[in-house]
């Protein structure tokens, strides 16, 4: 199976997986040509330049995946097919039935390419080329630490989103601001803990929470632990005390409930949810940078409202690493640079072949050169 079978598989089954976004097998193969250079390069010598080039997957990828969101865990595992690789998925205890679900969407010959385990054995880790980390920052520690110089190391860490509403005079960008905040129940890298607006956002946050109110309506919160539940009602209630006390605080939350909550500050700073569909509004800083700070390393993607590239230019260098439309931050391209970073690349062993004679049969060449897990 080569490159451009692999790409119309993973594409067929990630149809089923709406959370995933527009997956086909044209974007699949548009991100192999974007960050290999060539669309058979996985498959076949290629010429790129007067060099004949061939890009070499790893032979196992180990994933240690953590349970936030879905598309996380899909999107890793999808990479790592569609270069050819094979791929063991360490899942959280808890399960991540999805992995499971996209692996009997799959023909068998892909399928064969996937095991996944709730335990971690020690020949997992011995036997890896590369780790593929989800997790917080001690997570990665710990099997950065387990990794030996041999072994390639990818770390995806805690991070955090925002969003950005630079004009906005008919609450246009509410409705989308309210499915990025409540998509994954506010999980993911991906999902904003502030929203950031000029002008009014008083009045913002009482139009988003009333969309909150109806996206709840259509699509209600998952089961959330009583310790989550508890830290949202102490957020509540700090939040109401102080405005009791004359600051600048409007709270709004569902009735008999945590199921979301939203909460408009003037405060500076960057407030951190409680996650589970709670999302802060304010004023947009002056200084946005100093707004900005402390959280610089952690952050990973701005919505913006209207999507234009003078208000993405804006916020270039602040340190997201994707600026996109808001309502549409939980659905990056495949070609997205997650954390900054090409996503293909980082994982290709490269072989050059100089001055070959026209006519020397390809698979002489890769016989000679190591056999590939792709053949």
């Amino acid at each position: 199976m080569n490159t451009a079978d692999r790409a119309s598989h993973l594409a067929i089954a990630a149809k089923r997986f709406p959370f995933l976004g527009q997956t086909s097998a044209e974007d699949l193969r548009v991100l192999v040509r974007t960050e290999l250079g060539h669309e058979r390069v996985l498959d076949d010598f290629v010429s790129l330049g007067a060099i004949g080039t061939k890009a070499f997957a790893p032979r196992t990828i180990l994933h240690i995946l953590s349970g936030n969101t879905p598309a996380a865990a899909l999107q890793s595992l999808i990479r790592g097919l569609l270069i050819g690789s094979h791929n063991r998925c360490k899942i959280p205890s808890m399960g991540l039935p999805e992995v499971a679900q996209f692996q009997a969407a799959l023909p068998p010959e892909l399928a064969a390419r996937i095991e996944v385990s709730r335990d971690l054995p020690d020949a997992w880790l011995r036997e890896a080329d590369t780790f593929i980390v989800f997790g917080g920052d001690e997570t990665i520690a710990h099997f950065r630490a387990r990794a030996t110089p041999r072994q390639t190391f990818i770390a995806h860490g805690h991070a955090l989103s925002f969003g950005v509403v630079f004009e906005d005079a008919d609450f246009a960008s509410v409705a989308g601001a309210a499915r990025d905040v409540s998509v994954f129940d506010q999980q993911g890298c991906l999902s904003p803990h502030v929203i950031y607006v000029r002008g009014d956002a008083r009045r913002y946050a009482n139009r988003l929470a009333d969309e909150m109110q109806r996206f709840d309506a259509r699509e209600p919160r998952g089961a959330i632990s009583l310790s989550e539940s508890n830290m949202i009602r102490a957020l509540r209630d700090d939040l109401a005390f102080r405005a009791a006390n004359d600051e600048s605080i409007a709270l709004h939350a569902s009735q008999g409930s945590t199921a979301w909550t939203v909460a408009y500050i003037e405060k500076p700073g960057f407030p951190h949810s409680p996650l589970n569909r709670c999302v802060f509004v304010k004023p947009l800083p002056a200084n946005f940078v100093a707004e900005l700070s402390e959280v610089r390393d952690h952050l990973s993607c701005a919505g913006i409202w209207p999507p234009t590239l003078e208000n993405a230019r804006s916020l270039a260098g602040v340190g997201v690493s994707r600026i996109c439309p808001l309502g549409e931050m939980q659905t990056p391209p495949w070609s997205w640079r997650q954390d900054g970073q090409l996503t293909l690349a980082p994982l290709i062993r490269w072989v050059t072949a100089e001055t070959l004679e026209e006519g020397t049969p390809q698979s002489r060449i890769a016989v000679t050169l190591g056999e590939s897990p792709n053949d």
